[in-house]
């Protein structure tokens, strides 16, 4: 059959034209299977942590009463890690099912941020700039800045530490506190800061630094016949439990959770187990 070159551009834009109709027919269904899928919930975050089985926490493992590693059993124990387990009940029915990562002031927040840990209990002292990054709850623990130095340095009280060098945590708030102590009071200070709180303890111990500052809770734990606390107290610091920004289902749980504990009772009687009720 012959078909002139008129009626083939014809039949060619006909057929051009359908397959168009077509594809924006399979274009309309697409979209209407899309809006029948399920957005995304406020509670995802708790989701995610059942659907893994275990809340995932970042606490410290040096800092005895709140969270330390005991060399009998080798287990992470401490008030804070109390708190974990009953955030671990409440989401999966078992205090036991927490994994516990070891943290340092400085890694508490990239390890947030990378989403290792849900969750930091970890010493984690609250301030405007860290909640503009997390959700920080209400304090649960209150505690001022010391200094441990030796007995024998002649040191007896913050005016004694002009021209000193003083040991400090990375990361910490410990820093800007007695800075702005040392500044209130008129004498100079210089810092030596180290990752961890037994390095500091280290630098007091073999002389590098003068004096380690950090909150009085922790120093507690360090302290030994050779050295004391100075009755100087600064920098009162508040503890609060941390999450992602956009996991606030979780905040809002551990939230709630606190604030029952602390109406009930139950914040007090873990205060009391691990002496630390003032």
């Amino acid at each position: 059959m012959n078909l002139s070159r008129k009626k083939i551009l014809t039949l060619g834009l006909a057929l051009i034209t359908a397959f168009g109709l077509f594809a924006t027919g399979c274009g309309g269904d697409t979209k209407k299977d899309d809006a029948k899928k399920p957005a995304a919930t406020a509670n995802d975050g708790i989701q995610k942590i059942k659907d893994r089985g275990v809340l995932k926490v970042g606490c410290k493992v040096d800092v005895p009463k709140f969270g330390f590693k005991d060399p009998k059993t080798n287990k992470i124990e401490g008030f804070e890690i109390d708190l974990a387990k009953v955030i671990a009940k409440k989401i999966l029915g078992d205090e036991n099912k927490i994994d516990l990562t070891g943290v340092v002031a400085k890694t508490r927040g990239p390890l947030l941020d990378s989403g290792e840990i849900d969750l930091c209990i970890a010493t984690f002292t609250i301030t405007d700039e860290r909640k503009k990054t997390y959700n920080m709850t209400s304090p649960y623990y209150e505690d001022p800045v010391g200094f441990l130095v030796k007995k024998d340095s002649g040191i007896k009280s913050i005016k004694d530490l002009n021209g000193k060098n003083i040991a400090v945590p990375q990361g910490a708030t410990t820093r800007k506190g007695v800075q702005e102590a040392a500044d209130k009071a008129g004498v100079k200070v210089t810092f030596s800061e180290f990752p961890t709180y037994s390095e500091c303890k280290t630098a007091l111990s073999a002389g590098r630094a003068d004096a380690y500052a950090m909150d009085t809770s922790n120093l507690l734990g360090y302290i030994d016949d050779s050295t004391e606390i100075l009755p100087d107290k600064i920098a009162p610091q508040f503890y609060g439990a941390a999450t992602k920004k956009d996991n606030k289902a979780l905040f809002d749980l551990v939230e709630k959770t606190f604030e029952d504990m602390k109406k009930s009772g139950e914040m007090d009687k873990l205060l009391t187990k691990w002496n630390l009720k003032k």
